[in-house]
């Protein structure tokens, strides 16, 4: 591991217990900043609700740390919109954020469209299918967004069980994102959950970086942030244990193959690995083929984008 990544964990790696809640809030008032959670959605009527309640109960009306909690439904086929409005989020639609531009299947999509449809100066990020949820979750990665203004993007880290084992979880992470930072961004290295889907940025960091449209987006992310802020910018935060529902392995392969090709973007703009993934499921007659596209469009900066900056200007 690289000097400067050691000294990056003992310097920027933290446990949601080192910033009392207190603490957090004095830095708030002391600042006005304003906080944003958005939580992308897709078919998560089963757990969205709770996750919205508890952040409602922990961190709006106990304290008021955070200022809206927004549920971006991408397409949902269940009550993923009605549940998320009865536990008090204002829920959007996808498709009607931009319009303009017609908006196309990914997380990532989502995430670049919410910034058209939030307003806080901080904004959090957070899965709409985690079981169990803590609202040290957000509480702990958006801490140090607030007591420290050289911190630019804070990662949630956690334990991720898979099946009863613990830390078993994040198949791709170890199997595709690590060996890729590793080899190709070292700085990078210390990240214990680089794909994780809980992580807080200031919008004025947000609002400048593209937006791969699938799951290369927490990869890209990342990767984009360092070249632009630089390493001590960014940190992470023990927030404890994360459950989820998991993918099969065939999704897995999918989500890799977005990431692989996010990186292979960065590393080389020009030359284009073959966009697409084939993979094998048995039918009657043998194995058969299924051939996916990888996801290829990225999204531009958002400062780019005219609606955007006439809403800041008005």
């Amino acid at each position: 591991m690289l000097n400067e990544v050691e000294r990056w964990l003992a310097t920027r790696s933290w446990s949601v217990t080192d910033r009392p809640l207190h603490r957090i809030m004095a830095a708030k008032r002391g600042t006005g900043r304003t906080v944003s959670v958005v939580l992308p959605a897709l078919n998560e009527e089963e757990t969205v609700g709770d996750i919205v309640s508890v952040i409602r109960h922990d961190l709006m009306q106990q304290v008021p740390l955070v200022d809206e909690i927004v549920v971006v439904d991408s397409g949902s086929t269940d009550r993923t919109s009605e549940v998320a409005a009865a536990a008090g989020a204002r829920v959007v639609h996808r498709d009607d954020i931009l319009p303009r531009i017609p908006a196309v299947p990914g997380k990532g999509e989502v995430l670049w469209r919410s910034l058209l449809a939030t307003s806080g100066d901080i904004v959090c990020f957070i899965d709409a299918d985690l079981k169990e949820f803590s609202s040290d979750f957000v509480s702990g990665i958006v801490g140090p967004l607030l007591t420290d203004p050289e911190v630019d993007l804070v990662k949630g880290m956690y334990d991720r069980p898979l099946g009863g084992a613990a830390g078993q979880g994040g198949r791709v992470t170890e199997l595709m994102a690590r060996p890729l930072l590793n080899m190709h961004w070292p700085q990078l290295a210390g990240f214990v959950q680089p794909l994780g889907g809980e992580y807080a940025a200031r919008r004025s960091l947000l609002e400048q970086l593209p937006f791969p449209v699938g799951y290369g987006v927490e990869l890209g992310m990342l990767v984009d942030a360092l070249h632009l802020v630089g390493l001590d910018a960014l940190a992470q935060v023990d927030v404890g244990v994360r459950k989820h529902r998991h993918q099969d392995g065939q999704a897995l392969g999918r989500m890799s193959a977005a990431i692989y090709r996010t990186a292979q973007l960065r590393l080389a703009r020009g030359h284009m690995i073959r966009p697409s993934l084939t993979q094998f499921e048995r039918g009657r007659d043998g194995f058969e083929p299924r051939t996916y596209s990888v996801d290829t469009e990225e999204r531009p900066p958002m400062v780019e984008i005219a609606e955007y900056a006439e809403r800041k200007v008005a």
